[in-house]
């Protein structure tokens, strides 16, 4: 009998952290300058964000109202903290122009870092 209870629980802990994984697969981007995204340049505005996959490597869409705008590969990395606001994370390139390397969610201690970029490059904007 301990050993029916002790299976049902592991798998109760499974299907709760299943279903959290699958409830942060999407968040909001705020932008208030251009910004690249794998080759796409995203004007400023607001946009959803959403990925697929069971991580660490995911496939990032950001779209605006049901349109796909820009997608690039992604990674989830872990926090040392959890962020204290919704932040967008950029890079310089050589150019002049700013490309989008990671994002981060407010209350969340991962964060999508896009392309090969790590969670503790770049300037963090709202």
């Amino acid at each position: 009998m301990k050993l029916f209870k002790a299976s049902t629980l592991v798998l109760a802990s499974a299907l709760l952290l299943a279903s959290t994984a699958l409830a942060a697969s999407k968040g909001s981007l705020n932008i208030s300058e251009p910004v690249n995204v794998s080759g796409t340049q995203l004007a400023p505005g607001s946009y959803s964000v959403h990925w697929e996959g069971a991580g660490p490597n995911v496939e990032l869409k950001i779209m605006r109202g049901k349109q796909v705008v820009a997608s690039a590969p992604a990674r989830l990395v872990e926090l040392s903290n959890s962020a204290n606001n919704d932040a967008a994370v950029f890079k310089s390139n050589g150019d002049g122009s700013r490309s989008l390397s990671e994002i981060r969610f407010y209350g969340k201690k991962q964060a999508l870092a896009i392309g090969s970029e790590s969670a503790d490059s770049g300037n963090s904007t709202k």
